[in-house]
């Protein structure tokens, strides 16, 4: 009998330690879904977009390789990718950005701003008239990705494309970028202004990429088709940017 009762003791600890252990799991995965939830709506995408939608077939992009961005290993050490789009829209750069964004988060617990960059140059224009400039580089000096969309796309004022350069020199080596554009790198100065030429970011990592003609020239010294040096920014910036032409 007593033997008995010990055993039913034991099975109903034993039970109780599963049920508990369950529900600390439950817990956990419901405080993860709902961070999940809070970043999404902080990042402030226009529309859900993922790489299953992306249709590889008709870009110049390499799945491989955007397979390789969406595990976020280039947030560690603040890296950058800039998403080179064709004339006109509908090439797929905003698609790619936000995918990106959205695996970062969802799979990888990262922290992602999104912005239109006329939007971004907008606010900046606005904080440094309420004189409160620099607050909105220190918060995003705190995430893990920030989302510029369609530089260039839309024009903005010779003093917020200085407020814009001063903003990626404060992200430089804390967060990460990504750029889409339609823009070649020779025309960034007038976007941005004459400093994006002479300032030397060394984190924006160059990949091989299909390269337009009219910005990149082939090295003489390594004739291989995939290395290309830019004629137009310092070898540091082109060696360190990670660029696809979509």
């Amino acid at each position: 009998m007593a033997r008995n009762t010990q055993q039913g003791s034991t099975g109903a600890l034993n039970t109780n330690e599963s049920l508990l252990k369950h529900l600390v799991q439950a817990e956990s995965t419901d405080r993860a879904l709902r961070s999940i939830r809070y970043q999404m709506h902080v990042a402030r995408f226009p529309i859900h977009r993922d790489l299953a939608g992306f249709d590889f077939e008709q870009s110049k992009v390499e799945r491989r390789q955007i397979t390789t961005f969406a595990m976020t290993t280039f947030t560690e050490k603040a890296e950058n990718i800039v998403l080179i789009g064709g004339t006109g829209t509908g090439t797929g750069k905003t698609h790619l950005a936000t995918a990106l964004g959205i695996e970062a988060i969802a799979r990888h617990g990262k922290r992602v701003r999104f912005f239109s960059t006329v939007e971004l140059v907008n606010a900046l224009e606005q904080e440094k008239a309420a004189g409160k400039a620099g607050r909105l580089a220190h918060q995003l000096m705190h995430l893990d990705l920030v989302i510029l969309d369609e530089l260039g796309y839309l024009p903005f004022s010779q003093a917020g494309g200085a407020l814009l350069f001063h903003l990626l020199s404060k992200l430089y080596e804390h967060t990460s970028v990504i750029i889409t554009t339609n823009l070649v790198f020779a025309a960034y100065s007038a976007e941005v202004g004459p400093e994006f030429r002479r300032k030397p970011l060394r984190e924006w990592r160059r990949v091989r990429r299909r390269r337009p003609e009219e910005w990149c020239r082939q090295q003489e010294s390594n004739p291989r088709p995939s290395h290309y040096k830019c004629t137009a920014l310092p070898t540091e910036l082109c060696r360190h940017t990670s660029v696809r032409q979509v």
